[in-house]
């Protein structure tokens, strides 16, 4: 099921929800669903590839989020500098994920409803109480909006995965070039170090 899971997070991550069919799933994978243990439409695998996805997102954050409710006025500035890490890191190594949502804030499978809210919304939202937290302790800028902090980084972060950088000859750069990706992870830091006013 995992294999199929993964082939089907490729195949929705690169077309869309509408434009990918079960057949080419089953094509693309060389994976008969039924052998599987997938017995549903493609409405069903794709509730599954975005469980999966926002499990596997969770698992990878949440302890770094988690950290950040134990900071103190000292390392308050390094849990929020992880968070940025971890999250960067995280979507580099799984652009499959950003792509899916993308997708979506794109309207593709608009008619499943509700699956930001179920999937998206919790970690979201943890990440924001954690920093209204460090905000309201005075470790960190109480006049900043720590939920449009939190979406900066989401929407900065996948776009850059997903689209990259021009450079001056107009060649699209992503995080697979280690210089892209390091300029692009300070001045991810430098914002969050102004937006904050860390130390």
């Amino acid at each position: 099921m995992e294999s199929l899971l993964q082939g089907a997070t490729r195949l929705f991550a690169a077309l869309g929800y509408d434009a990918t069919t079960l057949k080419q799933i089953v094509e693309a994978t060389g994976l008969d669903p039924a052998k599987e243990g997938f017995g549903g439409s493609k409405r069903d695998l794709y509730l599954a590839v975005i469980e999966r996805a926002a499990r596997i997102e969770t698992e990878a954050l949440e302890g770094v989020v988690n950290d950040m409710m134990s900071a103190d006025h000292v390392t308050a500035a390094g849990a929020v500098h992880e968070i940025v890490d971890r999250y960067i890191d995280f979507c580099v190594d799984n652009p499959e994920f950003p792509a899916l949502w993308i997708h979506r804030w794109l309207y593709d499978a608009a008619d499943l409803t509700g699956l930001e809210r179920q999937y998206s919304q919790p970690l979201i939202t943890m990440t924001t109480s954690v920093l209204e937290q460090a905000a309201e302790a005075g470790y960190i800028d109480d006049t900043a909006d720590m939920e449009y902090c939190v979406w900066t980084l989401i929407w900065c972060v996948h776009g850059f995965v997903q689209g990259g950088v021009l450079d001056e000859s107009g060649d699209r750069l992503g995080a697979e070039n280690p210089e892209v990706l390091a300029r692009f992870r300070r001045h991810l830091h430098r914002l969050a170090a102004r937006t904050l006013n860390l130390s």
